[in-house]
């Protein structure tokens, strides 16, 4: 897919989450999701990729609330969001190429607002490294109907520090823009070894 629905654009989380089920229905597999997010982690830098290991849900509505769909049980297991092998051969790709990967928790927000200086230290303090509007529905969608998912943020701005960064969309479309062409390579290289 080329970009997605956010449910901070007004639409709801099934049409939001719609291409999961689509995907499902084609017989996809594996899902690849990617993100700009703002990095919380004192380790982190502007044009960071952080691997996302675990997410933490802030939308105000779940993507399975409601009748359950037959892809899955009423009550889905979140113990590996993120699958671990294809972490793993990611860790190896990067490696190999000499890419600085970061990992972390990725903490998905409605939205629309960047965090205030507050808003990211405490998703912070509750365990997040990167804070962003997109993926965890998508992927609680795709861990229901079984489909194995690999997720990477990044990092286009930082927040929560002693010093407020301003934050405007057009800069974080700049850091993504910068640092697409090493996640590009990280993932494909994974599907041609997948």
């Amino acid at each position: 897919m080329e970009g997605r629905f956010h449910f901070y654009e007004g639409y709801t989380m099934k049409e939001v989450t719609f291409p999961e089920r689509v995907m499902f229905e084609l017989g996809i597999e594996t899902l690849f999701v990617s993100n700009a997010a703002g990095g919380m982690n004192p380790a982190f830098s502007i044009g960071d990729l952080m691997v996302i290991e675990d997410h933490i849900n802030f939308f105000p509505e779940h993507p399975l609330h409601g009748p359950n769909f037959p892809t899955g049980p009423r009550f889905p297991d979140m113990h590996e969001p993120y699958d671990h092998q294809l972490v793993s051969l990611a860790n190896e790709i990067a490696k190999e190429k000499g890419i600085k990967l970061q990992h972390g928790v990725y903490v998905g927000v409605q939205g629309p607002t960047f965090e205030t200086p507050a808003e990211y230290r405490m998703y912070h303090l509750l365990g997040g490294d990167a804070v962003g509007m997109s993926t965890v529905p998508e992927v609680i969608v795709a861990r229901h109907c079984g489909i194995k998912v690999f997720g990477i943020s990044i990092i286009t701005d930082l927040g929560g520090f002693d010093v407020p960064v301003e934050v405007s969309h057009e800069e974080v479309q700049k850091a993504a823009n910068s640092a697409q062409p090493k996640m590009t390579e990280i993932m494909r290289e994974m599907i041609r070894r997948s």
